[in-house]
């Protein structure tokens, strides 16, 4: 074997552009497609954002505007502008900005001076615009590279920053923006900075009362059993409810950053929590029954926070400033002055909240028995479990390295499950069988995900049983046959993550696989098709007379043609539940047992449609009124 020779000639250097083009996940984290809330092209717009924000909370500008159009984003705040003679270097040279200087931006996400240029660098196109005491100037970027530079000229327009940008279809391949996850990103800047006007795509975002309103948005106040506690203080604001959803749902944000992956002011948030509700009841209740459907959120400002990674997801920060104290305490003292005091001077609030701490307790306690049995029978199942054909990288290896997804399958009957277990990735895609098709466990309680052997093993297959937070997978697929039983699969599946685990599902976790509907070739070219509009694009592309295969079921389709469904080209429609969606409403809704509903939804949307082919189509419709009642039960 010949020796690697190691010289001068092996070293490099790179500009900022080319290292950011490089390693784009160092900056953004994953590439993606626009499918997932996280994905690369929406943390894009997230860094052009918070520079909009930081001049809001120095009070300048009180409007942001901001549209998505066949994949351009366009940003323009009203704040003091870029100085004239520092727009270029602002959005190109590394380790510039005004954010270095604390008595500017004292409480600032972005103090590395590298989002706007990374963001410049991953853009075809990017073009900052800067307008300040009626002078403007202008500065044209392609993929980093300057192209064009305005003189400084006279304008009328209003102070403020305009940046518009393309991504780079080169790197972010594929991708579409998805309008419901920039909105939802929105609301989040609305929260933390009330009074803040927001426009996207002509709507209006706008919240008074900051996360008093982010938590009326994610609960139903019928549901909720006691009203939103919401307490104000220096540099920490923070909301709490319980529900009747199992688990627990937090919303933390750190300077205005929504920190999906928590941190340590999260953290220092649960426990604080926890010791404050003990203490004022004096009983030293389990941590679990207290914390069981909890909906929470929390906000604090900081200087110079420490995050753990470039896409400051999480806090890791332990004092609140340098000379100040831990984030622990910081919290720890807030809350336990402010809830105690609180639940003291509101006693029908505390008595709801007791009730519910209770009868989590009861709950626990009564599935303890049943609980250990089906943990005896879930690890004596693993031992020769055909179910799972796991994979060889997790989620909890994807936090190390930053670089990989990993996806479970869930799949009903052998052939199907067969067939995507040969052409999977086996590094970081795993296949889970179900037999036959779930139960409708709607309005049931979570003793029965124990008893049941298939939701028993499939949440010890995801490491859900706890909670979310030791999930195995990044992304749980179910991929289901495209005909009524599969949909009916995939609705009880849909029950079962909602109804138990809604966190898995509203923290994006949770897609539907797209698999194609028809396969139309000829001696030279294959197609594989998702709609009846791509068949017929298809026919018209081949011409002659192709032939058309139409797949009733995911057993009908072979490993090899799966190979090309689930690799680079898979197709995965997210499952996302929209800021006022309602979960219980839902699944009352759909799998309840308000069937007559339900029948009159069918027969006014399509009866309409059916009824002018001799009258056949009334008996269709009167075969789906049956079909739809046997799914309710």
């Amino acid at each position: 074997m010949s020796e690697i020779k190691y010289t001068e000639d092996n070293i490099r250097s790179l500009d900022w552009k080319e290292h950011i083009r490089l390693r784009p996940g160092m900056y953004i984290g994953k590439l993606g497609d626009g499918s997932a809330q996280d994905d690369g092209i929406y943390v894009l717009i997230k860094e052009i954002i918070d520079n909009s924000i930081d001049e809001f909370v120095m009070g300048h500008g009180k409007e942001l505007l901001i549209e998505v159009v066949d994949g351009e984003v366009h940003v323009r705040d009203y704040g003091r502008g870029i100085p004239l003679g520092k727009v270029v270097d602002c959005v190109s040279k590394i380790n510039t900005g005004g954010k270095y200087d604390s008595k500017a931006f004292k409480k600032s996400v972005g103090l590395n001076g590298v989002g706007t240029k990374a963001v410049n660098a991953l853009s075809d196109e990017f073009t900052v615009q800067a307008v300040r005491d009626g002078k403007t100037k202008t500065a044209l970027f392609e993929r980093g590279e300057l192209v064009k530079e305005s003189r400084i000229v006279n304008s009328k327009e209003a102070n403020g920053t305009i940046i518009k940008f393309r991504p780079d279809q080169s790197i972010f391949k594929k991708y579409k923006f998805r309008s419901e996850y920039i909105e939802n990103q929105l609301w989040n800047y609305a929260y933390l900075n009330a009074g803040l006007k927001l426009r996207f795509n002509k709507k209006v975002i706008y919240s008074r009362d900051g996360l008093l309103d982010l938590l009326k948005n994610k609960t139903n106040a019928e549901t909720n059993r006691y009203p939103i506690i919401h307490l104000i203080g220096d540099d920490i604001e923070i909301a709490i409810t319980h529900a009747n959803q199992y688990g627990e749902e937090y919303y933390s944000f750190v300077n205005g950053q929504n920190t999906t992956q928590g941190g340590t002011h999260l953290a220092a948030y649960r426990e604080s929590i926890v010791r404050t509700i003990r203490d004022h009841f004096g009983k030293n209740y389990d941590a679990r029954d207290i914390q069981t459907s909890i909906i929470g959120a929390i906000s604090v400002r900081v200087e110079e926070p420490v995050f753990e990674s470039q896409t400051k997801t999480k806090l890791g920060s332990q004092n609140v400033a340098p000379e100040g104290a831990t984030m622990r305490s910081f919290v720890l003292d807030f809350v336990k002055k402010e809830l105690d005091n609180f639940l003291h001077r509101n006693q029908d609030t505390a008595k709801a909240l007791l009730k519910r701490i209770q009868q989590s307790e009861r709950e626990r306690k009564e599935i303890a028995g049943v609980k250990k049995l089906a943990n005896e029978r879930a690890k004596k199942a693993n031992l020769h479990n055909k179910k799972l054909r796991d994979c060889r990288i997790h989620l909890n290896d994807k936090k190390k390295d930053g670089t990989l997804d990993s996806t479970i399958f869930i799949t009903e009957g052998d052939s199907a499950s067969g067939s995507i277990t040969k052409a999977r990735n086996v590094q970081t895609q795993a296949v889970f069988s179900l037999r036959g098709k779930p139960l409708n466990c709607y309005n049931m309680t979570k003793k029965i995900v124990y008893q049941n052997e298939e939701f028993n093993l499939l949440q010890h297959a995801l490491n859900i049983e706890d909670g979310i937070d030791g999930l195995r997978y990044n992304r749980v697929v179910i991929a289901t046959d495209a005909d009524v039983d599969g949909m009916h699969i995939r609705l009880l599946l849909l029950t079962f993550f909602l109804q138990f685990f809604p966190d898995l599902v509203k923290q994006g976790h949770l897609y539907i696989l797209e698999t194609p509907l028809f396969r139309v070739r000829d001696k030279k070219k294959t197609f594989y098709c998702y709609s009846e509009a791509e068949k017929m694009e298809a026919i018209e592309q081949l011409r002659g007379k192709p032939e058309i295969t139409r797949f009733k079921g995911l057993g009908e389709i072979s490993p090899d043609e799966f190979g090309g469904f689930i690799g680079d080209n898979i197709r995965l429609e997210p499952v996302y539940l929209s800021q006022n969606t309602d979960i219980n409403d839902i699944l009352s809704y759909y799998m309840g047992k308000n069937t007559p509903e339900r029948q009159r939804f069918i027969i006014d949307n399509l009866k309409v449609e059916l009824l002018d082919v001799d009258g056949e189509d009334v008996d269709l419709v009167e075969d789906m009124i049956e079909e739809e009642t046997v799914l309710a039960t």
